[in-house]
């Protein structure tokens, strides 16, 4: 297993549309084994796209704190339901966030690491997550979902405490 670089803006892979997986071979779970290192060597990660690593295949993981990690492969959302408005940031767009509208909840359909479908219907973190992850694999960015660029906001860096 290995640590990825993340591919930040503005890095042309990030806007391009990712590849269905045709066959889950060795390479791609050397890829998806990758991808968990990654996401988990990252303070304040809940997932992460092949896309944000470089590869444009359709290939999410997400590591929701208390919960199993969840890969898939070829993921698809197949109903949304509902919205909400949350806050968003990104690996890939390091020290701003924005508010955007998600779906309450989600229904979504994959691949696991062995090829068995599998569907998913999630609410809260979770479908955020979803949807967020599989923007990645249609070269679309949160930001891509602000009314305008003036609604991101910086994350101010913490002052030390004396």
């Amino acid at each position: 297993m290995a640590t990825l670089a993340i591919r930040v803006l503005p890095d042309p892979v990030l806007k391009q549309r990712a590849k269905r997986v045709k066959l889950i071979d060795s390479s791609i779970q050397k890829l998806i084994s990758d991808m968990i290192e990654t996401m988990h060597a990252v303070p304040g990660r809940v997932g992460l796209a092949a896309p944000q690593v470089g590869t444009l295949l359709r290939v999410i993981v997400i590591g929701i704190p208390e919960e199993e990690d969840i890969v898939l492969i070829n993921p698809e959302i197949v109903r949304r339901k509902g919205e909400r408005s949350v806050t968003e940031g990104c690996l890939s767009v390091p020290g701003y966030f924005g508010e955007i509208e998600r779906a309450e909840s989600v229904t979504v359909k994959g691949r696991d690491p062995k090829g068995k479908e599998i569907r998913i219907r999630a609410s809260e973190l979770l479908a955020q997550a979803l949807e967020h992850e599989i923007d990645h694999l249609n070269g679309v960015l949160y930001i891509d979902h602000l009314e305008s660029m003036d609604k991101l906001q910086k994350i101010e860096p913490e002052v030390a405490q004396l």
